[in-house]
């Protein structure tokens, strides 16, 4: 157990597995009357109700000892972008395009990170990254013509909405790298600030919209979520150890995460097959773009 959690090979693959079982989860949420609002604040209460709780049962007193204004600062926004609103659009794009290919898109979240660096900071794309960055947009177009994902159909343009995804959590996972190398705090107790921060801007987003109705939804969606926040709790635990381990650079651990598509197509084809449609544009789409992710990250 121990060379596992010191693994980083292994913590990634485990994000990868259960983020491509969660869309299907997800997929059936939606399609049984959930909301997207109401979907993230599901998810993440059952995450920080986790959390909270083993770090008061491994922690007690001692818990955060480590932790500066800097390190809370970059774990809140991490929360409000990654978890607040990146869960929020993924939601939605599940709902509309299908949960197979909502998450091969997601995958393309290292083509946001290289293109902020291009930008801000002046960094050189090597031919390696351009390559990558063709293949990755190669995937995207065979996706787009894929005829596959919901069973009801969807136009190109809500294909937005996995991309806003991608661009919330790369960005959030530069973040999130820098607060765990930066600080002495524990993956756990990084994980939930990072969750709590997500969930209180959640909270607010509902109070200040007055949508106090966005919890008016059948029982059925709420085991379905519950599900899914109890999936996403392990992976993001998982995720956070790889990323805070001195061998858990993201060029390793994000490329293996980014395989979690290939998992939700051969999900997907099994146990939603009442809802959606896995081509064979969406299986060679989700290659490509898994490949294309893994070029630009190394």
């Amino acid at each position: 157990m121990t060379g596992v959690l010191s693994n980083p090979i292994a913590l990634a693959l485990v994000p990868a597995v259960l983020w491509g079982l969660t869309p299907i989860f997800d997929k059936r949420g939606m399609a049984a009357g959930g909301g997207s609002v109401q979907a993230s604040l599901v998810v993440v209460v059952v995450e920080v109700a986790i959390y909270w709780t083993a770090i008061t049962v491994l922690y007690g007193g001692a818990a955060f000892s480590g932790l500066t204004t800097e390190i809370l600062a970059v774990f809140v926004g991490a929360g409000v972008v990654g978890t607040a609103a990146g869960r929020i659009v993924i939601f939605v794009g599940v709902d509309r395009v299908g949960a197979s290919l909502n998450n091969a898109i997601l995958s393309t979240r290292p083509l946001f990170a290289t293109l902020v660096a291009l930008v801000a900071l002046g960094e050189p794309v090597g031919p390696l990254t351009a390559a990558g960055i063709v293949v990755l947009v190669g995937g995207l177009a065979v996706l787009t013509i894929s005829k596959g994902g919901d069973l009801e159909g969807w136009q190109p343009r809500d294909l937005v909405w996995p991309l806003a995804a991608a661009a919330t959590f790369g960005l959030a996972n530069v973040a999130r790298r820098y607060g765990l190398l930066e600080s002495s705090i524990s993956p756990l107790e990084a994980v939930a600030l990072n969750e709590t921060a997500g969930m209180i801007a959640l909270a607010g987003y509902v109070l200040a919209r007055g949508r106090a109705n966005v919890l008016a939804r059948p029982p059925e969606t709420y085991r379905y979520f519950a599900a899914s926040g109890l999936l996403t709790t392990v992976a993001m635990l998982s995720l956070m150890t790889a990323l805070g381990l001195e061998s858990g650079r993201v060029a390793l651990v994000d490329p293996l995460v980014a395989t979690a598509p290939l998992f939700t197509v051969l999900f997907a084809g099994v146990l939603l097959r009442d809802l959606e449609r896995v081509t064979r544009g969406i299986v060679a789409g989700a290659a490509l773009i898994v490949v294309g992710a893994a070029l630009i990250t190394i």
